[in-house]
Formats: structure tokens, C-alpha cells, sequence
């Protein structure tokens, strides 16, 4: 008996923290040009990106200086982040999906949080 309740309570702890965490996760959204807009959280390494109401991960690549760049190359999304904006594209198809994408925090001269401290956008 005292057995079955440690177990429960260790899982139940387990699925709190869990839960925690991804309540805890910050969730950024990007309004575009064209009405057009998108959703993303993650890291500065791996970010989830929400589309048309689809979720696709996206893995942080080398970019050209001044940019971050992540990709889903099983998907096509590419994401092209600047100092002041971002565009979507679709490299599969061959389409610029959004364009001149903005966080709140960018519509104030910030950077988005989750790029906050990312080279190149590292702020002294």
C-alpha cells in the first residue's frame, strides 16, 4: 500500500513539473503584412512554430551575419529572423509564406524574447 502510493505520488509530481514547464514556456506572436501571422516558442536552438494551426519544429542554422535562420527540412518551413523583422518561407514550394513579421516587443525596438540573447542579436 505504501508502496502504490509513493509510486502515484512520484508520478503525479512528475506530471505537475511537466505541466509547469510548458505552462511556463513563453509563446511569441508574429503579426505580418497581408493579415497574415504565426506563433513560436522553443529555445534559441530549436523553436516550435505554429502555422495555419499546424505545429512544426524547426532547428536553428548557420545564417548569414545579421540573421538567425531555422529550418524543418522534412516540411520546407524556413524561418529568416533580422534584427527588425521576419519572414516565413516555404523552401519545398518555393514561397515567401509571411512577410515583415513582428513580435510586439520588435513594434517597440526590442528584440523578440526568445532571440533576446542569440547571436548576432546579442546586446551589450
Amino acid at each position: 500500500m505504501k508502496q502504490t502510493l509513493l509510486i502515484a505520488s512520484l508520478v503525479a509530481s512528475a506530471l505537475l513539473v511537466s505541466a509547469q514547464a510548458n505552462a511556463s514556456e513563453e509563446v511569441s506572436t508574429w503579426t505580418c503584412s497581408e493579415s497574415k501571422q504565426f506563433k513560436t516558442s522553443g529555445t534559441t536552438e530549436t523553436v516550435r512554430l505554429t502555422w495555419e494551426s499546424k505545429t512544426f519544429e524547426l532547428k536553428r542554422e548557420n545564417s548569414l551575419p545579421g540573421s538567425l535562420r531555422y529550418k524543418n527540412t522534412n516540411t520546407g518551413h524556413d524561418l529568416v529572423v533580422l534584427g527588425n523583422k521576419a519572414m516565413l518561407f516555404n523552401i519545398k514550394s518555393g514561397t515567401r509564406l509571411a512577410d515583415f513579421c513582428q513580435t510586439a516587443e520588435m513594434k517597440t525596438g526590442k528584440l523578440p524574447h526568445l532571440f533576446a540573447n542569440s547571436e548576432p542579436f546579442v546586446q551589450n
